[in-house]
């Protein structure tokens, strides 16, 4: 079956976006010479997107203006909004829930939990995210939109790796118990 997994920068405070959502904190820590592309390792894993409209606008619009940087991959917006499909990029009404049992079910790689923190905090509490891949960039923003909501409840995780990228960490984890292998990636 496919995972869920959530693939994110934060800064080091557990933000991943300034008081005005702006994300242009996120190549501050980045130490070309001596980083590897993780992402690019990452990206062969998947086939499918999902975010939120907030995240949908910000790639589109600031990040990536004219040109899909999913491209070759199925996105899923989810939004209230009225907005029609895009031969890539499906605009979906629904449970972010039932969305991605769907996908789950279907066949393909695993899925690519893209943003924001709502559709995070909504995944969270549905218990639906089988793995945490998390950058921390080397910056303190004080404030901003935090990835992690407040929850009713605990979620155990299990650190699966670590790995110095640059100035970067990336952090593995997977959900305690939900009957994985587990071994390092």
């Amino acid at each position: 079956m496919r995972r869920v997994i959530l693939y994110i920068a934060i800064s080091l405070d557990g933000y991943i976006a300034d008081l005005n959502g702006g994300v242009s904190w996120l190549d501050s820590g980045a130490d070309a010479e001596n980083t590897e592309d993780g992402y690019e390792a990452f990206l062969q894993k998947i086939d499918t997107v999902v975010m939120g409209y907030n995240t949908y606008r910000q790639v589109a619009e600031e990040l990536s203006p004219g040109k899909w940087v999913y491209s070759g991959m199925m996105s899923y917006v989810l939004t209230h909004r009225k907005m029609d499909d895009l031969p890539e990029i499906r605009f979906v009404h629904q449970n972010v829930g039932r969305l991605l049992q769907r996908l789950k079910q279907q066949e393909g790689r695993d899925i690519w939990l893209c943003g924001g923190a709502n559709v995070v905090g909504q995944c969270l509490e549905q218990d639906l995210i089988d793995e945490f891949h998390i950058t921390m960039i080397p910056i303190l923003l004080g404030r901003g939109i935090p990835l992690f909501c407040t929850l009713d409840r605990s979620i155990h995780l299990k650190l699966i790796s670590v790995k110095k990228n640059g100035n970067l960490l990336e952090c593995i984890y997977r959900r305690a118990g939900n009957g994985q292998r587990e071994e390092s990636i």
